[in-house]
């Protein structure tokens, strides 16, 4: 039976959605062989979170791990798609009727999905509360994903989540597209770039759903 994979990565390109601040990307062609060259040949300039990406502690923590100090085993395995409902954040009551446990990966499907791919940034996306960060810590989850680019609210809750998230131990991936992918259990398949002594890279993340569920 064929296998069925969901790319959940958002495609980096010249214009993307990125954070403000954040460097652009750009791709310049060295080499291109309908300009006569015997072959094409390109370089690619972008930041360390552009796209779907992961952060390290090193985010955070000025003694922090870096990427490149991260476990596989964080990011390839059984994980779960959580439905968020809540239109304005992620909070922790919400969150309490997952029945959570210890060691879990975790994607939230938020609002955010409907517009995740839009190429314009969004100061009002649906971010992970104060709350919510401690209970997600609270019940020892391993691994967390979510459909923006950052875990925190633009205006609110935004450092303190990161903290608070890193601060424990956990890897979180942001940028995710999770419009195409139902709640459920899925095998994940996140493989960052290996940026050494980096805080965050840009990362492909891919999906697989698990038979019976």
């Amino acid at each position: 039976m064929k296998t069925e994979y969901i790319d959940i990565t958002l495609p980096i390109k010249p214009g993307m959605l990125r954070w403000p601040g954040d460097a652009l990307v750009r791709f310049n062609k060295i080499k291109v062989m309908k300009k006569g060259a015997k072959n094409n040949l390109s370089s690619i300039s972008l930041g360390s979170h552009t796209g779907t990406h992961m952060d390290a502690p090193l985010h955070f923590f000025a003694a922090g791990k870096s990427l490149d100090r991260m476990p596989i085993e964080a990011v390839v395995g059984p994980a779960r798609v959580l439905e968020i409902r809540n239109k304005e954040c992620v909070n922790a009551e919400e969150l309490k009727r997952f029945n959570i446990r210890k060691g879990e990966r975790l994607l939230l499907k938020t609002g955010n999905s409907g517009f995740i791919k839009q190429g314009k940034f969004r100061k009002s996306f649906i971010y992970i509360s104060h709350s919510a960060a401690k209970y997600i810590v609270s019940r020892g989850v391993r691994t967390l994903g979510i459909d923006y680019l950052s875990v925190g609210g633009f205006k609110k809750d935004g450092t303190e989540v990161h903290r608070i998230l890193l601060g424990a131990g956990i890897w979180l991936i942001e940028g995710l597209d999770l419009s195409k992918v139902k709640p459920g259990k899925y095998y994940l398949f996140c493989l960052p770039l290996k940026t050494v002594g980096l805080e965050g890279a840009p990362a492909r993340v891919v999906v697989r759903k698990i038979k019976g569920f």
